[in-house]
């Protein structure tokens, strides 16, 4: 490691506060912009010939929504269809109906492990808020003064639903780890549920279970009217006859199946073998999606043609900000990869006794923590470890991908989305908000890291 490494890792620090402080600080610029003018920056810190540093911006932009812009529009479009066609309602019925008051809050669990599959953190939140407002409701007035019926149906949900953002693709983060990576979308998919069960069932139930006789939430009456409304009030409204539970979850988890399919094609047959190209193929993330969305279409029909086309409209547009962060975030990786930052990273790692996997969960957790965007998070740390992970350090790469995903869950606070999603949502104050989505993502966030360490210590997946 010479000064010239060390110049580079001082520009990447200050390229990091710099967006911190863009972001957050007065400023409060959009992350697209801030992630734009940081990536310019450091081109011209770093000597970059102009034509080169227009060309990293734009390839890297271009790069990363190639390999995920199209899976987090083709996910949204699927967790609409679901939602319309009436399968999150069955699932959850189907799940929740038999559960006792104890056994509740892990049938809320399994409701959101299933939906959370195909939607977004946030979407799935809003789709499961009319299921945990209508049981907990149910509860409040079964058992009235044993604390917030709400937080105990709800912590469940929030913990199923973080962990299935940050840990399994085809959600945008792990997919934009393992697209920098360059790593198998199966074997990371494998190593998530895995990791994943572990941190639900802490974060979840067993949390939930401690901290809802502590708390007296309760959302706002209007509120709970429109997502619970009483028997009387549903009883006017025309409802969709949803599909059988089989079908529902069949198509719910069908882009998962085919890459599975993958994963399990890779490890069984050989490599020139014409069906691995097959399910190599149908198992890509792109095309695993787009046949899930074509046959949730065709077989759960939600609509007329004309409403649905409206509906797989609509679906895309709460996307669309992710969208533009995870090409800001692309091109603020291709800048740091092409002015050699990466590379000073590995000699610097060289020194570390400390873990590629532990570094690549905390650089994830300070980016996000720090800027409020999980995706600048995976983005930045998959970005700058991607090196590393080429290097032939006998790395396993999908338990990067999927360590870099878990630090991007830590300490989700008021510079995140989501947390004013609950907080709005279940009336709750800061405190409240930050005991329950704050420290639910952090314990989920620790646990999986806690979890990739341990997998790494059994043969890997893939070579």
């Amino acid at each position: 490691m010479n000064s010239g490494d060390i110049q580079l890792l001082v520009i990447a620090l200050l390229s990091v506060l710099g967006l911190v402080a863009l972001i957050v600080s007065r400023p409060k610029l959009h992350p697209l912009l801030a992630l734009l003018l940081v990536s310019a920056a450091v081109g011209l810190v770093t000597g970059m010939p102009l034509d080169q540093l227009v060309k990293a911006i734009s390839g890297g932009a271009g790069k990363t929504l190639g390999a995920v812009g199209l899976v987090v529009a083709l996910g949204a479009m699927l967790g609409k269809i679901l939602a319309d066609a009436g399968v999150t309602d069955s699932v959850a019925d189907a799940i929740v109906s038999r559960a006792s008051r104890k056994a509740l809050p892990w049938a809320m669990t399994g409701v959101a492990f299933v939906i959370g599959i195909p939607m977004f953190f946030e979407v799935g939140l809003v789709v499961l808020l009319p299921l945990i407002f209508g049981v907990a409701r149910k509860l409040e007035a079964e058992e009235p003064g044993k604390g917030s019926a709400y937080v105990y149906v709800g912590v469940p949900v929030i913990a199923a639903l973080a962990a299935m953002h940050g840990m399994v693709p085809p959600h945008p983060g792990p997919l934009t780890a393992i697209a920098t990576l360059k790593t198998s979308v199966g074997a990371t998919m494998i190593y998530g549920f895995i990791a994943a069960i572990p941190a639900i069932a802490l974060a979840g139930p067993i949390y939930g279970n401690f901290m809802a006789p502590r708390m007296k939430v309760r959302p706002d009456d209007a509120l709970v009217a429109q997502y619970a409304p009483g028997a009387d009030d549903a009883a006017d409204k025309p409802r969709r006859t949803p599909p059988g539970i089989g079908l529902g979850l069949l198509t719910a988890l069908l882009p998962a199946l085919l890459m599975l399919l993958h994963a399990l094609a890779e490890v069984l047959l050989a490599k020139e073998s014409p069906l691995l190209h097959v399910a190599g193929f149908v198992g890509n993330p792109i095309v695993a999606m787009l046949l899930g969305v074509v046959f949730a279409v065709l077989v759960l029909r939600p609509g007329a043609p004309e409403e649905v086309r409206k509906a797989l409209s609509q679906s895309v547009k709460p996307v669309a900000n992710v969208l533009l962060i995870i090409a800001g975030g692309g091109a603020f990786q291709q800048v740091l990869t092409d002015a050699h930052v990466g590379d000073a990273i590995v000699h610097m790692s060289h020194q570390l006794a400390l873990s590629p996997l532990v570094l690549g969960w905390l650089i994830s957790m300070l980016l996000s923590v720090s800027t409020g965007s999980a995706t600048v998070g995976i983005v930045g740390a998959a970005g700058l470890l991607a090196p590393l992970a080429a290097s032939g350090a006998g790395i396993n790469q999908p338990l990067l991908a999927l360590s870099i995903g878990c630090g991007s869950l830590f300490f989700n606070y008021a510079n995140h989305a989501g947390f004013w999603l609950v907080k709005e949502s279940f009336g709750m104050s800061m405190g409240e908000a930050t005991k329950t989505i704050s420290v639910v993502q952090s314990i989920v966030a620790v646990v999986g890291l806690v979890m990739v360490l341990l997998l790494n210590l059994l043969p890997p997946l893939v070579g």
